[in-house]
């Protein structure tokens, strides 16, 4: 049976915390009066927030008679005690959580409080919208836990679930979270994968639904003071936060008699939460690179070998070179996370076996996951071997143009003695713009040339061109093309030119620069200017098809 609510009472009580977020609070708020399900109580749960607003929250609170203003006295810090005040007043007999600065579908309440009266299961969760808001691009969160609609008879049974943690994404039975006195941990940080572990450990069953119920505002390159908790990867705290409540699930899981569930956790915490920060490596420097050493290897130590084995090459790699306390290697090999990026070098140990770096390592775990045998560096064929290409050095040549001074790695000596010719390639548009030149030996499996990248000459499509393009090196070897990205120096200064009516309609600024992010390879950035192009880009853009 599910439970029943007297009338004029709500069905569902919404909680939306807040913070010093007064200009975003009324979309937030806004997504809820919108809901196709009305029989809905909104409790804005103000955590001491010192801008506009608790009078943004009144004059909302004013406008419909299902708002609620709580306000704490002090600040607590996190996300805990706002969520954990307001379930002290909801009236409602389910429960679901927003933050201010994201939004509800229209009709999230309507679908999962559906689900809840389709079946008494404790919690229902489903999908989540992930909105870039430096580029409006949408994806889905975890789409693989979300495809198919279902009732998951415990946790046990579908353990893959721990990956979806967020505690955001779900409606949850009040009696449920009562009758186990589950609250969300006050004091840390990352209480979300607390409270959801525990509810995943504690629900008989829960449905999860393929239907979108919560969209997730990103900001990737906000500034560190705006950053979200997850963005905040640059604090040693937030890396000691992150362990910490790594240990407290442990710690429950075998508690609530869920320990066989621990290799699970521990890849998820592996694949997830370590892999966001080994992305981050490459741009820490070495102070803060052996303080996380400090803080996260114990913790690795305890984890289960058989999590470390379901991962990926490359993120063995890192994590190895963490390990064994190699942490200038670890930020090399980091720029290859997800990339296809050969090391710089290789070394053969007994039996020929190859190792990532310069020398073979010395511990059984070391050898085990700093074997690259799977990568087959020497052997695989030509158009997927892997080479590392990284540019020493980025200089202003005369109009738009740029020097570059790249060179090659090549540890399994995939290239002919000798040198060799290769492709510097761009496309603003729909054509590439190729650079030939020469990179010559410097030593065995590694090379190095020099190259003139004229931007002016990049052709761009007739309405102009406004976009990031990464170059990437194309070497040939009897026919086949090996294409690679292109790794920058992080700390080169940005350079910009404007390239005026070579193509196109309109003139653009071009921008060189460092990737911000992830590999940082060499990045390129279009943005056509002037009042040409305010003018004819919109009209050209509708006429390009019609040139083709």
């Amino acid at each position: 049976m599910h439970a029943a609510t007297a009338p004029g009472e709500p069905d569902v009580t919404v909680t939306v915390i807040v913070h010093d977020d007064a200009d975003r609070l009324p979309r937030a708020v806004e997504s809820l009066l919108r809901q196709t399900h009305r029989a809905i109580e909104i409790v804005i749960s103000d955590d001491h927030s010192t801008d506009d607003t608790p009078k943004v929250a009144r004059r909302l609170a004013a406008t419909d008679d299902r708002i609620t203003v709580l306000r704490l006295p002090v600040n607590s810090g996190g996300c805990s005690a706002p969520r954990n005040r307001a379930l002290d007043i909801a009236r409602a007999p389910y429960l679901m959580f927003l933050d201010s600065d994201d939004e509800l579908p229209p009709r999230a309440v309507e679908l999962m409080l559906a689900a809840h009266r389709e079946r008494p299961v404790d919690f229902v969760l489903g999908a989540v919208e992930r909105v870039r808001t430096d580029t409006g691009r949408t994806s889905t969160w975890m789409p693989h836990l979300v495809a198919e609609r279902r009732t998951v008879a415990g946790i046990a049974s579908e353990p893959r679930l721990l990956f979806e943690h967020l505690a955001t994404s779900k409606m949850y039975r009040r009696d449920f979270l009562d009758r186990h006195r589950l609250r969300f941990p006050e004091g840390i940080h990352y209480e979300d994968q607390l409270f959801s572990a525990q509810a995943y450990c504690l629900a008989q069953e829960f449905t999860v639904l393929t239907d979108p119920v919560y969209r997730w505002y990103i900001a990737p390159y906000a500034a560190d003071a705006d950053a979200s908790i997850s963005n905040q990867r640059h604090l040693l705290a937030n890396v000691r936060d992150r362990v910490h409540v790594q240990r407290l699930i442990d710690a429950f899981l075998v508690e609530s008699g869920h320990a066989g569930l621990r290799p699970e956790k521990d890849h998820k915490f592996l694949k997830h939460d370590f892999r966001m920060y080994a992305g981050d490596l490459p741009y820490r420097d070495d102070a803060w690179l052996a303080a996380f050493a400090d803080l996260v290897n114990p913790y690795l130590a305890t984890l289960a070998r058989t999590a470390y084995a379901r991962l990926p090459r490359a993120e063995r790699v890192v994590l190895q070179l963490v390990r064994d306390g190699r942490l200038a290697d670890a930020r090399v090999a980091a720029r290859g996370l997800g990339q296809g990026v050969a090391p710089r070098t290789v070394t053969a140990g007994p039996g020929g076996r190859l190792y990532w770096g310069d020398r073979v390592p010395g511990s059984s775990a070391g050898r085990r996951e700093l074997d690259l045998a799977d990568q087959r560096v020497d052997t695989s064929p030509f158009p997927s071997a892997l080479f590392r290409h990284e540019i020493l050095s980025v200089t202003r040549a005369p109009g738009a143009a740029v020097d570059l001074v790249v060179r090659t790695y090549d540890p399994g000596l995939r290239l002919a003695v000798g040198p060799q010719a290769a492709v510097l390639a761009v496309a603003p548009g729909g054509r590439r713009l190729e650079v030939p030149f020469r990179i010559d030996p410097v030593r065995p499996g590694v090379f190095e040339g020099r190259v003139r990248l004229d931007l002016a000459a990049a052709p761009v499509p007739l309405h102009g061109f406004a976009g990031v393009r990464h170059p990437v090196l194309v070497l040939t070897q009897r026919g086949l093309r090996n294409t690679g990205l292109l790794l920058a120096p992080l700390g080169f200064p940005t350079l910009r030119a404007r390239v005026e009516y070579r193509h196109g309609l309109a003139p653009h600024l071009v921008t060189v620069e460092p990737e911000p992010r992830g590999a940082g390879r060499l990045q390129i950035r279009w943005a056509p200017t002037g009042v040409t192009a305010r003018l004819t880009r919109p009209v050209a853009g509708r006429l390009a098809p019609l040139l083709r």
